[in-house]
C-alpha cells in the first residue's frame, strides 16, 4: 500500500481531533473506530473481506503499513473468521496514541506537552497542515450536502464518524441536526464500513455478546442511545 493516501484511521483520527484544544472528541469511542477503520482499510486493500457478521482472511500479504499489518497478522493467526463486534471489543491499549505519533511523525500534526492542574503532564496535538483536515471534511460535506453516493472510502468513513459520535463534533447545534442524520444515512454506501460501523456501535452499547441480526434498522441511534 502506497503512503500517498492516508489510511482510515488517520482520517478519522484527524476529524476527531479538536483544533481549539488538541484534543481528540470522543475518545473512548474513538478507540474503538480505529480498530474498525483497520478493519475497512484492510478491506479496501483486498486483505480481508465480510463473511456474514465475520471478518475473513483473505489476503494475508502485507500491505506496507506496519500498524495495519499487525492487526492483518493477529488476524491470521485466529485461524477462522471472526466476529467484526469481537474483534472491535477486544483489548487496543495505545492505539490511538500509535496513530497520533505517526501523524506527528508524518509532519500532519505536532505535541504540545503542558500541564493539567500545574502538576500533572499533558500533551495535546495540533495539525500542522490544516488544508488537510479541511480536505477530509469537505468530503463529508459534499456527500452530505449533494446526495451523491459517496466513494466506499468517504461512505466508510461518515459510518465510522457517525458510529463514535462525531456528529455533534463536526456539525453540532440544532442547526446541524438534518447534517447529523444524513451523516449517519450514509452508513448503507459501503457494506464493509456499514458492518464495522455497526460492530463499533454494538460494542458501546454492550451488545458485543449477542448474535447480530441479519439486517439492521435504518433508522439506528447513535452512541450510547442518543439520537442525532
Amino acid at each position: 500500500m502506497g503512503r500517498s493516501r492516508r489510511t482510515l484511521p488517520e482520517e478519522l483520527l484527524l476529524l476527531a481531533l479538536d483544533p481549539a484544544t488538541g484534543t481528540t472528541a470522543q475518545p473512548q469511542s474513538l478507540d474503538l473506530g480505529l480498530a474498525g477503520a483497520q478493519l475497512v482499510e484492510l478491506a479496501l486493500a483486498g486483505r480481508i473481506a465480510p463473511d456474514g457478521d465475520r471478518i475473513a482472511v483473505v489476503v494475508p500479504r502485507p500491505t506496507g503499513d506496519p500498524t495495519l499489518d499487525c492487526a492483518l497478522e493477529l488476524l491470521r493467526r485466529r485461524g477462522a473468521p471472526v466476529r467484526a463486534v469481537h474483534w472491535i471489543g477486544g483489548p487496543r491499549l495505545g492505539l490511538r496514541q500509535t496513530y497520533l505519533s505517526h501523524l506527528e511523525r508524518c509532519g500532519m500534526v505536532h505535541a504540545v506537552a503542558g500541564q493539567m492542574c500545574g502538576v500533572l503532564p499533558t500533551t495535546r496535538y495540533q495539525a500542522t497542515d490544516t488544508e488537510i483536515s479541511r480536505e477530509i471534511r469537505a468530503r463529508l460535506d459534499s456527500a452530505i450536502r449533494t446526495g451523491v453516493p459517496p466513494d466506499p472510502r468517504t461512505a466508510a468513513l461518515a459510518a465510522l464518524a457517525h458510529a463514535v459520535g462525531l456528529g455533534k463534533h463536526l456539525y453540532p447545534g440544532n442547526e446541524g441536526r438534518s447534517s447529523r442524520s444524513r451523516l449517519r444515512d450514509l452508513i448503507r454506501h459501503d457494506p464493509m464500513g456499514g458492518l464495522v460501523a455497526h460492530a463499533v456501535m454494538d460494542v458501546q452499547n454492550g451488545a458485543a455478546a449477542q448474535p447480530r441480526r441479519s439486517s439492521a434498522p435504518a433508522g439506528r441511534q447513535a452512541p450510547g442511545g442518543r439520537g442525532a
